[in-house]
């Protein structure tokens, strides 16, 4: 199946990235971080590879789970600072 292989979740994560550069907001690039760990996790192997090996639904739980954990993650990195308080200028309602 395509699923199980590796180079299949890594060109998805790379795909996953160019589109977040295309459409940024950091909505695609906690998917693209999950579609990269699963493919590295497929590729290196251990413990879970044969876990994922399994079916279509352990692999989109793994992923998903990546995703989150990732997106948490680069939320910690990149998000606003804690105290740090947006501050809008104009109302786009405002003519």
């Amino acid at each position: 199946m395509l699923w199980q292989l590796w180079w299949v979740w890594a060109v998805a994560g790379l795909a996953l990235a160019i589109l977040e550069i295309i459409v940024p907001g950091y909505i695609f690039l906690g998917f693209a971080v999950g579609a990269a760990i699963t493919g590295v996790v497929m590729l290196v192997g251990g413990p879970f590879a044969a876990w994922l090996s399994g079916s279509l639904s352990l692999v989109v739980l793994f992923f998903a789970v990546a995703s989150l954990i990732g997106w948490f993650v680069l939320r910690q990195a990149f998000g606003i600072r804690k105290g740090q308080v947006k501050i809008w200028e104009h109302d786009i309602n405002d003519n």
